[in-house]
């Protein structure tokens, strides 16, 4: 080990910073937020420094650096002037008077070296090559990232407020250590992630008047898959995909998604087709229920977003009447991932000022919508799940004044190594798709927008061989 790792307090501690450009303001940045009372020397600052001096964060030496400004005084030194001579001559300086110094870009300079720091205050971790590759620090940093909750700080302080109380309670060390684990591992931390603090309070409250033994409670993670890209994921979204013990999945949760999940993980299938439910919803609602009662983690896993055309609004409803705890982690939308995918902005000033999401059939399986509003001008229409209604839809946005050149996009399994894209007018899009169907999950765009492909398609997924989903192709105007 080349270096020692330690965590230095330099809160109101005169820190001196040479350089005044960006690289200087990444560095002063840190510091401020480490408290020190900085200084920094430097015949000129970056616009962020100058800003930070104007408002008195710093204290500005206008001139170029000078022997005399290395003092004892002085609790740390960071040289980040263009000039190496500059900072190796500073370095010296600080290194004759024991103060610690640090050169950026040499560690050979160095008496210590910036880690890349994951802040999470009052968490903090830092990761450090020695100086060999911060580009490698920083990505294992970001990695860290997807790994540590923000919320881990709130998670912190929660506990410092309580430590005192725990070290009266319980007096060996082995039982505090058991405590703080079940606390930090179990419900009360996954209630500070959700945003649920006073409900965390009161049960890590609990657990010190029951003696260490807090009944773990079950509940329902409802998460967004996305439209099929695992790497759409939120963080949260992997966090609770790898806590669940059991995964009630939907039928458009591509397999890669759920290989994400725990390994041992129960998997229970409640996908849905047209005219063919494995699980009615009805069904769905009370399963969730029933297993987080039971004291399970449930990862409720849906395609695209939970609350849109998800019907995660029915399912949390019955949990909530049922007094069961859940939490929702939001998902990329299809309309959203795909026609991004697609190279289909769903926005733009000169095409669409507004966009529209419907769904291609009712829960009676009819087609009944808003044909005069969705026939208005200046505006994306999208349509989740129209596929065998395709007709139905072309017929009535016609039939509504919507003009047969009218561009649409038929976008197949976005966002995935199997994304196709079919795209023609309101009146040629049914010859065209009839001559190589495509498959679902299929989305639908309807609007001028999609005229925009031909110059911003930029997703090229391998070609696939000509069965079931294909190559990303495009068809008619395309």
């Amino acid at each position: 080990m080349d270096y020692l790792p330690i965590f230095l307090n330099i809160k109101k501690r005169p820190c001196l910073l040479i350089g005044g450009g960006e690289v200087a303001a990444r560095k002063a940045s840190i510091l401020l937020k480490a408290g020190a009372d900085l200084t920094i020397i430097a015949p000129e600052l970056a616009p962020e420094l100058k800003q930070q001096a104007q408002a008195g964060a710093i204290q500005h030496i206008m001139r170029p650096f000078q022997n005399s400004d290395i003092t004892s005084e002085l609790y740390l030194v960071i040289a980040a002037t263009p000039d190496p001579n500059i900072n190796n001559h500073a370095a010296k300086l600080a290194k004759a008077l024991n103060i610690p110094v640090n050169v950026v870009d040499h560690p050979e300079d160095c008496s210590f070296i910036m880690p890349s720091i994951l802040d999470r205050d009052p968490v903090i971790a830092a990761v450090s090559t020695g100086g060999n590759s911060p580009v490698l620090a920083r990505l294992i940093r970001a990695r860290l990232e997807s790994l540590i909750p923000a919320a881990y700080g709130r998670l912190a302080d929660l506990c410092s407020r309580y430590r005192d109380a725990v070290k009266a309670k319980f007096t060996k060390s082995e039982a505090r250590r058991s405590f703080w684990e079940q606390i930090i591992q179990g419900s009360v931390a996954e209630r500070v992630f959700a945003g649920q603090l006073p409900e965390a309070e009161t049960m890590l409250q609990e657990a010190l008047k029951q003696n260490n033994t807090l009944l773990e409670q079950g509940e329902v993670y409802l998460v967004g898959a996305g439209p099929g890209d695992p790497d759409l994921l939120t963080f949260r979204a992997l966090r609770l995909m790898q806590q669940a013990d059991i995964v009630v999945y939907d039928r458009l949760v591509a397999q890669p998604i759920l290989d994400l999940t725990r390994k041992d993980a129960r998997r229970i299938y409640v996908g849905k087709e047209r005219n063919h439910h494995a699980m009615r919803q009805e069904e769905i609602n009370d399963l969730l229920a029933k297993l987080a009662k039971d004291g399970h983690k449930v990862l409720r896993l849906k395609g695209g977003d939970p609350f849109i055309f998800g019907r995660g609004g029915e399912e949390i409803d019955t949990l909530a009447a049922e007094a069961v705890s859940f939490q929702v982690v939001p998902g990329i939308t299809a309309a959203s991932g795909c026609a991004a995918y697609a190279g289909i902005p769903l926005t733009h000033r000169d095409y669409a000022q507004s966009v529209t999401f419907a769904t291609g059939h009712l829960k009676d399986g009819t087609i009944n919508l808003n044909w005069t509003q969705l026939a208005q001008p200046n505006q994306t229409l999208v349509f989740y799940m129209g596929l065998t209604g395709l007709e139905i839809i072309t017929e009535n946005l016609m039939a509504h004044g919507v003009a047969g050149t009218m561009p649409i996009a038929m976008v197949q399994q976005g966002t995935t190594h199997f994304q196709r894209v079919f795209t023609g007018t309101l009146d040629t899009i049914l010859d065209i798709v009839k001559e190589d169907p495509p498959t679902p999950p299929t989305l639908i765009i309807v609007g001028k927008v999609v005229t925009l492909r031909d110059k911003l398609s930029w997703f090229r997924p391998p070609e696939q061989p000509k069965q079931g989903a294909t190559s990303d192709i495009g068809i008619g105007n395309n």
